[in-house]
C-alpha cells in the first residue's frame, strides 16, 4: 500500500558554518574559521537521516534554481531520497548562518528563501506522495498553513509527526494529528503558553497531551528524553559520546523516531533508538554528512556507554534543522 516509509514535508537550506572560539555577544565581533558550506534545513536533514538508516524516503520541499539548490538536490539523491517532490525556482534557496563553538554547540540565523514559498497548493499537487507514505513528518521552517494542508492530505492509516521548530502556537487540527509531537523544553513552553507554570517535564507532557496530540516526546538534553501517551509517561536515557558538532542531531533523532514508529516499534523503544542515532550524529562535523547508517548505530549501541565524555541530546530548537544534540537529547 505504501511506496514510502517516510515523507518529509519541510525546509531545505544551505548551511554556512563558521567555527568560533566563543559565540559573540550583542555588538561584539569575533574571528572565526574559514567558511564551510553544507546541505541542511530541517526537512532535508530529516530526509537524508532516514534514508541513511534504510528508510524509503521522499522529500516535499522548495529550493532555488541556484548553486545551493543543486547542492541540496545532489545530497538528497546521494543518500537515496526520492526528490520527485522537490520544487525549484521562484526564490533563492534558504540559507542558515551557523556558528559552532569548541564544545560543539551552535547558534543559527535562517533566511527562509524558497522555504517560505512552499504553499498549500504545492501540498495538494503532491497528494499522490502523501497518499503513498506510511509516515509524514513536518517542521515549522515552512508556512504553518502548508503544514495544516499536509495534515488534511494524510492517507487513511498513515502517521503524522511534527517537530514545531521554530516554535509557535499550533491550531487544534494540527495538534490532534500529531503522533507524536516532538519538542524540547523551549518548544514545549511556547506550545503550552500560559498553561506552563510547572518546571517538571512530566507535567509538560501531560499538559501537552491535554491539548490533543496522540503522543508526545520531550527531549531533555543530558537527561535523555521523555515519552508520553494515553498509556503513561516514561523516561528514555541518553547515550554518552564525545560531541564534535551538534548540528543536525535533533533532525536525526526525529527522522529515526518517525521511521521506527512506522515499522510498528513502540514509542519508548523508538525514542531510545532515535537517541542513539542523534548521539552518533554529533561525533562528526556537519549535519547531513554526520548522519549514521544503521550499522553505525548498532556499533554505538554495543560500545561501552562509559567511553564518552559528553551526553548529547536530540532536541530541536535550531532554526536550520540543526537541533542541538548537547541541548537536544
Amino acid at each position: 500500500m505504501y511506496d514510502y516509509d517516510l515523507l518529509v514535508v519541510g525546509s531545505a537550506n544551505a548551511d554556512l558554518v563558521i567555527g568560533v572560539e566563543r559565540r559573540p555577544a550583542a555588538g561584539e565581533t569575533v574571528l572565526g574559521s574559514d567558511l564551510a558550506v553544507h546541505p541542511g534545513g530541517k526537512g532535508a536533514n530529516q530526509a537524508v537521516a532516514a534514508a541513511r538508516l534504510g528508510a524509503r524516503t521522499a522529500l516535499l520541499a522548495r529550493v532555488g534554481d541556484d548553486a545551493y539548490g543543486r547542492l541540496l538536490l545532489d545530497s538528497q539523491r546521494a543518500a537515496g531520497v526520492d526528490t520527485v517532490g522537490v520544487l525549484a525556482g521562484g526564490a533563492p534557496t534558504g540559507v542558515a548562518l551557523i556558528t559552532v563553538d569548541p564544545s560543539g554547540d551552535n547558534s543559527i540565523v535562517v533566511s527562509p528563501g524558497a522555504n517560505g514559498r512552499l504553499t498549500p497548493a504545492d501540498v495538494r499537487a503532491a497528494a499522490g506522495l502523501l497518499q503513498r507514505s506510511r509516515v509524514v513528518s513536518a517542521q515549522l521552517e515552512i508556512p504553518l498553513e502548508t503544514v495544516v494542508e499536509a495534515v488534511r492530505s494524510l492517507a487513511e492509516g498513515s502517521r503524522f509527526v511534527l517537530n514545531p521548530s521554530p516554535p509557535r502556537p499550533l491550531p487544534a487540527e494540527v495538534l490532534a494529528a500529531c503522533d507524536p509531537l516532538i519538542v524540547n523544553e523551549h518548544e514545549a513552553k511556547v506550545v503550552l503558553g500560559e498553561a506552563c507554570a510547572s518546571e517538571r517535564p512530566e507535567d509538560w507532557a501531560r499538559l501537552l497531551l491535554a491539548k490533543g496530540p496522540r503522543s508526545v516526546v520531550i527531549t531533555l538534553g543530558a537527561q535523555g528524553a521523555l515519552v508520553a501517551s494515553a498509556e503513561g509517561v516514561e523516561r528514555v536515557p541518553s547515550t554518552k559520546v564525545d560531541a564534535v558538532d551538534t548540528t543536525g542531531a535533533g533532525d536525526a533523532f526525529t527522522a529515526a523516531l518517525a521511521w521506527r514508529l512506522g515499522t510498528g516499534t513502540g514509542l519508548a523503544e523508538a525514542a531510545a533508538y532515535a537517541a542513539r542515532v542523534g548521539a552518533a550524529a554529533v561525533t562528526r562535523e556537519g549535519a547531513q554528512e554526520s548522519f549514521p547508517t544503521a550499522e553505525e548505530v548498532e556499533a554505538l549501541c554495543c560500545a561501552d556507554p562509559g567511553d564518552g565524555t559528553r551526553t548529547p541530546g536530540t532536541g530541536s530548537d535550531d532554526a536550520s534543522g540543526t537541533g542541538s544534540a548537547g541541548e537536544s537529547l
